[in-house]
């Protein structure tokens, strides 16, 4: 059992105890979030940049307990560097979304470079048999690491929100991972968990501190990674929805995003108050109410993975209409209120 709870204690704690040094560097460099404009939440400045403290202790302790292959371990660690590198100076001086997008390219090319590819995926249509990308293995990939290192920052609206998601996210494929055998991938996992738990109590609402930019591109890179070296080595078919009911919040708020945006002919990166914790809000619930409901429904698509790896297909079905209607509820709310 130390084997697991270790780790996770241990990157619990170093996050929990970084996080006041995380805001005084924040507070020295100027990374402050100013609200100045009506997409905010919060009413008063708050330091960002408290990822810092996330990426100290999930790097700690992947080199001190990880028992993944070294090669791939330094790949995740110059990745996520990069990634943090810059966060930070985003956290501080907002940089162009073009040059975002190249550095979230550089650092999925050193996964890809490092051994981190989705080679195939499980044909549905056939009891046995694989659908081999090929030449496309790279591209499907970078796209994949690109998408959801970019849906935690997507979904970081309201203090704790992407904290509680990425850590209920990390709990799931944990025990995917160790469902499918493989170990070193749920340590390493449990890992960020307890990084991402350590944060949570200065973050949650009322939050002395962000995670920024800084914390947001790491948690959902490290996810990415995570996936693809976890739920989709499975050789079974269901492998391919089990990475994406864990991460399903984010990726069906980011995906709703684009849409939206798309329809609206407004630029993809362009922030807006359509996100579904915005329409939440919108009906009536506060701040923690609104995240405490995105918790929910977070842990329900977990729940939903674990039912699929387990196979019990009525619960799995009871799951999914519950969480369906939770998430639709609040916009269909949301929009009758916009007409009004």
């Amino acid at each position: 059992m130390n084997r697991f709870i270790l780790p996770m204690l241990v990157a619990f704690l170093i996050s929990y105890f970084m996080t006041p040094v995380a805001k005084k560097i924040a507070v020295k460099v100027g990374a402050i979030d100013v609200p100045k404009d009506n997409r905010r939440v919060h009413t008063k400045p708050i330091p960002r940049m408290g990822g810092l403290a996330i990426y100290i202790a999930f790097t700690v302790c992947m080199f001190a307990f990880s028992e993944l292959e070294f090669t791939k371990l330094l790949g995740i660690f110059i990745g996520s560097t990069l990634l943090v590198v810059m966060g930070m100076v985003d956290d501080v001086k907002p940089l162009r979304a073009s040059l975002k997008l190249v550095i979230q390219l550089m650092a999925a090319l050193i996964l890809v470079k490092f051994g981190f590819k989705i080679d195939f995926l499980t044909n549905f249509f056939q009891d046995s048999g694989y659908i081999f990308f090929d030449k496309l293995s790279i591209p499907i990939t970078i796209i994949w690491i690109i998408g959801i290192t970019n849906t935690i920052n997507l979904v970081d609206g309201l203090d704790g929100l992407a904290t509680g998601i990425a850590t209920i996210a990390a709990l799931t494929l944990a025990y995917v991972a160790y469902s499918m055998g493989n170990v070193p991938v749920a340590v390493l996992t449990l890992m960020l968990a307890g990084s991402s738990l350590g944060f949570l109590p200065h973050n949650f609402n009322p939050a002395s501190i962000f995670m920024g930019d800084t914390g947001a591109y790491f948690l959902g890179y490290i996810l990415a990674a995570i996936s693809i070296e976890g739920a989709l080595k499975g050789t079974t078919a269901i492998t391919v929805v089990i990475p994406v009911l864990a991460l399903g919040l984010p990726i069906f708020d980011t995906t709703f995003a684009i849409i939206r945006r798309a329809i609206s002919k407004k630029p993809i990166f362009e922030a807006d108050k359509g996100h579904i914790h915005h329409r939440l809000l919108h009906i009536g619930y506060d701040q923690k109410g609104a995240v405490l409901i995105l918790y929910l429904i977070s842990i329900l698509m977990g729940a939903t993975a674990v039912s699929i790896i387990n196979k019990d297909m009525i619960i799995m079905s009871i799951l999914m209409v519950v969480t369906s209607l939770m998430i639709f509820i609040p916009i269909y709310r949301s929009l009758g209120l916009e007409k009004e």
